[in-house]
């Protein structure tokens, strides 16, 4: 199976988000799908550097079984070149008819590009773990949360949000934080599921987002001193390692479903399973 993952931020994050022990954002989402099928044909692009028309040589959206685009630094909302790049790109790729998956950056540039709203989040960041996420009576009977539980936790990192779905999407989950933290559009032909939270993402990949944001999330009231993020860091790099800390997982409040990568990822293998 091919697959075409949209690289959502430009590579100067990216390149700082490695030096801190991270992974950029297209590597991320390439190692959580093999994860889950290694026999993947994977092909990353990056339109916030390299333009709109990123795709290989002669390559088509026809090419690829399944197209992902991934989360981003950047705010879809604000009309500076990086995202620009990406707006005619979110709209080619969903109405070629491929199955289309979203995280984070990846939903809101498709929320905007279909006519969407999308803003900063009136309550600030939500970051580290998404909580109480819950099914609408959709997203109960929807195929991406099969054998997913109606009211789960999930790893996030965001501070915009969709406030408005495109016309004729339909709303599949949402929480205190944030009232659409999924959507999928399916009408016309179309075929695009999108979470707010990150399925692809890892306690090692938090752990370097936190070190990423740094004093911003000091200057937030998250955490009281680079001391005590610096510990926050280092105790989820070592749950990444060793996911059987249980002293760990409850000092956090990490469940299950964000701790274990199958119970994780179980919307990315949903989708992977529908194509």
């Amino acid at each position: 199976m091919k697959i075409l993952i949209v690289d959502g931020n430009v590579r100067a994050v990216n390149e700082l988000n490695r030096s801190l022990g991270g992974t950029p954002s297209g590597e991320g989402y390439e190692a959580a799908l093999k994860h889950l099928d290694p026999d993947l044909d994977i092909t990353i692009i990056r339109p916030a550097d390299d333009g709109p028309d990123c795709l290989p040589s002669g390559a088509t959206f026809s090419d690829f079984d399944g197209i992902a685009w991934t989360g981003s630094a950047l705010n879809a909302y604000i009309d500076e070149e990086a995202v620009l790049n990406q707006l005619p790109l979110a709209k080619s790729t969903v109405t070629s008819g491929v199955p289309v998956f979203g995280s984070c950056w990846g939903m809101q540039i498709v929320a905007r590009a279909f006519g969407g709203q999308v803003r900063a989040i009136p309550k600030g960041r939500e970051i580290g773990i998404g909580r109480m996420i819950q099914l609408t009576p959709e997203g109960v009977r929807h195929p991406m949360y099969s054998e997913k539980p109606a009211c789960f936790s999930a790893l996030t990192v965001h501070m915009d949000e969709v406030s408005v779905a495109p016309e004729g999407a339909v709303i599949l989950a949402g929480n205190d934080y944030s009232d659409i933290q999924a959507f999928v559009m399916e009408n016309d032909g179309l075929r695009f599921w999108g979470v707010q939270y990150h399925p692809e993402y890892t306690l090692a990949e938090l752990a370097a987002i936190f070190r990423r944001y740094g004093q911003r999330l000091i200057d937030a009231g998250l955490f009281a001193d680079q001391g005590a993020l610096d510990r926050m860091a280092n105790d989820w790099e070592n749950l990444h390692k060793h996911p059987g800390r249980k002293d760990l997982a409850w000092q956090y409040g990490i469940d299950d479903n964000a701790r274990l990568a199958e119970r994780r990822m179980t919307e990315l293998g949903n989708w992977l399973a529908s194509i």
